[in-house]
Formats: structure tokens, C-alpha cells, sequence
């Protein structure tokens, strides 16, 4: 079995990519209001919000169990709606040697299309994909989609 693995998947929402790219860049506080079923808090560390090299901590719930990661941001691209983020402490990492969340939002007809990416190095080969995870991110997009439509 590989210790290396990614793995994508892509929700269509009504929001648009700005609006959501947003959210993830200069709001993540807010999600915890938006999908607190998921998301119990989310803390800036270090640095301004949607900057490079901020550390981000966020307090969610997974597989049963409240969890805890902090996250630095490593890259943002406004015009592609893109950011990425590094986890660098938390649960995860009792599983994993590196994991990185990308997120981009692609503009598509009236709403656009969240492309999520996990990239991951296990610390051994018994350890599962973390698929679980991925289907968080899709609700927690969803949540999100859902916040930015009522506005509307």
C-alpha cells in the first residue's frame, strides 16, 4: 500500500468563486457559525488573515471525535481563487507525516465549481485514505453554499 496518496473530488455550489474563495482566505472564523455541526472554531495563530504564512487553528469534529489542527497558509492566488493550507500540528499528524487542503473555486454558469485536494504521506501503510475527511469538506461546502445563497 502506498504511504503517499491524494485525493480530489469537486462539489458544484450557487455561490460564486469569490464568495467562497473568500470565506476559506479571509473568513474561516465564520465558517464555524456556518457549519458548526463540523467546524467548532476557528482561530487565527499568526499573521493577518488571508496572508501567506498565517497560522490558522481549527477546532472540528471527525469520525466521532472532536479534533484539533493547526494550519499554516501556504499559498493563495486570488485571481485563481485558490488556497492552500499545510497542517502542522493536531490530530492528523498522529496519522500522517504531512498533509496539505487545497481548495479552489472555479467559476462556472451561475454558481461554481470547489475543487478540493488532499495530499497526504501516512506514517505507515495501515493507516486508511482519509476519505471521511474529504466528505466533511464537500458538507462543509455545502454549509457554506447554503450561507452565501440566503444572503443573496
Amino acid at each position: 500500500m502506498a504511504l503517499t496518496g491524494k485525493i480530489e473530488t469537486d462539489v458544484e455550489i450557487k455561490a460564486s468563486a469569490a464568495q467562497f474563495h473568500e470565506m476559506f482566505t479571509h473568513k474561516p472564523h465564520h465558517i464555524s457559525n456556518i457549519s458548526s455541526n463540523h467546524i467548532q472554531g476557528v482561530d487565527l495563530h499568526e499573521g493577518d488573515w488571508g496572508t501567506v504564512g498565517a497560522i490558522v487553528y481549527w477546532n472540528y469534529f471527525h469520525d466521532g471525535k472532536a479534533r484539533v489542527a493547526k494550519e499554516r497558509i501556504e499559498a493563495i492566488d486570488a485571481e485563481k481563487n485558490l488556497v492552500t493550507f499545510r497542517v502542522i500540528e493536531g490530530d492528523l499528524m498522529e496519522h500522517y507525516k504531512s498533509f496539505l487542503f487545497t481548495i479552489q473555486a472555479t467559476p462556472k454558469g451561475e454558481g461554481c465549481s470547489v475543487h478540493w485536494t488532499l495530499e497526504y504521506e501516512k506514517h505507515h501503510g495501515d493507516i486508511t485514505d482519509p476519505h471521511t475527511l474529504l466528505q466533511i469538506a464537500v458538507e462543509v461546502s455545502n454549509d457554506i453554499d447554503a450561507h452565501l445563497t440566503a444572503q443573496a
